[in-house]
């Protein structure tokens, strides 16, 4: 089973192949819904633990744009969609584990909330504390607490806008292309939290489909 799952089919877009021309958009919303109800069940269902790390790990060998194919076009308050939004969180850290780092530090100091806690990284969180923590909410997607995972990536997305925020602010004055930057950054980061913390209520109710 687990060799079967390896393969990319289960992202490689052929899923469309049948609708040539313009894709219907009715289909590929049920391909994106299909495929992220399918990746959950076989990997929860196997019993062979390389299973969940080739699933965590399929962006680094494959790129993120084979999972974006399927499910960036995805509702957020939707599995697929958060499933989508976790894959590109682990994206993002892993392509600037030091400058996201930055971000999460200042955020722990800066926030007022248990975010800090519920994200699940240690203080101080370097490079290497956020890598590891982008692979455990992952793992927990697949091998956890469905929710709880969700739960811990928004409380991430908060602090990590949170430091944003609180450094454009220190860098209005000498870099304002910078701070407006950090600003959008924290305004899109913010935006995934809500989605994210929306889908693990959902997702408490057994309603995230």
């Amino acid at each position: 089973m687990a060799d079967d799952f390896h393969k990319p089919a289960l992202f490689g877009g052929r899923e469309f192949e049948a609708f040539p021309g313009a894709r219907d958009p009715a289909a590929v919303m049920r391909i994106a819904h299909d495929t992220a109800r399918s990746l959950l069940a076989r990997v929860r269902d196997s019993d062979d633990p390389e299973v969940v790390d080739r699933v965590v790990r399929f962006t680094d060998e494959h790129g993120l744009d084979a999972v974006a194919e399927l499910w960036a076009a995805s509702g957020p308050r939707t599995l697929p969609g958060a499933l989508w939004r976790i894959y590109l969180l682990r994206v993002m850290i892993r392509q600037d584990p030091a400058g996201v780092a930055l971000l999460f530090q200042r955020g722990t100091e800066v926030l007022a909330t248990i975010d800090p806690v519920i994200a699940g990284a240690p203080s101080p969180a370097g490079p290497s504390e956020v890598l590891e923590l982008a692979d455990r909410i992952l793992h927990g997607v697949f091998d956890g607490d469905f929710p709880h995972a969700l739960e811990r990536a928004a409380a991430f997305c908060r602090v990590e806008a949170a430091g944003a925020t609180s450094i454009a602010d220190d860098q209005e004055a000498a870099s304002p292309e910078r701070a407006t930057e950090l600003t959008t950054r924290a305004s899109r980061l913010a935006l995934m939290a809500d989605e994210l913390a929306a889908c693990a209520r959902l997702a408490h109710d057994d309603a995230l489909e």
